[in-house]
């Protein structure tokens, strides 16, 4: 028997799933231990047939202060579709930029304060697998490259393409090719500030290709399948803390 649709039904539609949540950003120096020194607020969209897409406010207060909105857009099968990103940096206009992924390459249109218009294509091996965009929030998403079905401890991502090589995102945006040698630590449970989790914990532990080398980041996301970013250290001169402390 075919089902009759209430009035309701046939006027609205809701066939995603939202989070929303927030990330502080921490210092982990010793002489400013635990002062916020940023926070990130995000929306994630996971659809019916799959595909997601993540929308992220980004504030950085260390001088000069950066400030960055990025939409990423996944398909079914986690391959980047497309990016939108724009930064600020000591409060001022940086650079703002559309990115596009296809089979075997990507590109962008970007302007920025320093270099003008600039559009780029750059030949990739096949679909890009993942887009770092520098919203902590997406870091987690670059973790699903890890086969933990292999023997090895320490994997490679393979190519993958920044908005910025700068370690705080705060240059272009344009495209930038790396990889990511990336560590499974293990599973555990842990609480932050949003509530308690079964975990994944990896850690970064190389990054070829970048002009300067990243510290070691480890990266707790969740053990579901979605890959939520939970918390976050970096080691090194940048000593910073991430912890997930809503989540709606």
């Amino acid at each position: 028997m075919r089902k009759t649709m209430t009035d309701k039904e046939s006027i609205t539609q809701i066939d995603h799933e939202t989070v929303m949540g927030k990330i502080i950003y921490l210092s982990n120096k010793e002489e400013r231990k635990g002062q916020e020194r940023g926070r990130e607020h995000f929306i994630i969209n996971k659809h019916a047939d799959g595909h997601r897409k993540i929308v992220a406010h980004c504030e950085i207060d260390d001088r000069p202060a950066v400030m960055r909105d990025i939409t990423y857009s996944l398909d079914e099968n986690w391959l980047p579709t497309d990016c939108f990103v724009r930064i600020s940096v000591d409060d001022q206009f940086m650079g703002s930029g559309w990115f596009n992924f296809e089979e075997g390459y990507a590109e962008c249109e970007t302007t920025t304060a320093l270099e003008g218009r600039v559009s780029q294509k750059m030949a990739t091996d096949g679909r890009l697998k993942t887009f770092q965009n520098h919203a902590i929030a997406c870091d987690a998403w670059h973790l699903r490259l890890f086969d933990r079905n292999r023997d090895e401890k320490v994997q490679n991502s393979g190519e993958i393409l920044l908005s910025s090589p700068d370690h705080r995102g705060a240059t272009g945006p344009m495209l930038f090719p790396i990889t990511m040698n990336i560590e499974y630590v293990g599973e555990e449970k842990i609480t932050v500030g949003a509530g308690t989790f079964d975990a994944l914990h990896f850690r970064f532990v190389g990054t070829p290709g970048l002009p300067q080398e990243h510290p070691p980041y480890d990266v707790w996301c969740t053990n579901d399948g979605d890959y939520l970013f939970l918390k976050g250290a970096v080691g090194g001169y940048m000593q910073t803390y991430y912890e997930l402390v809503e989540l709606y």
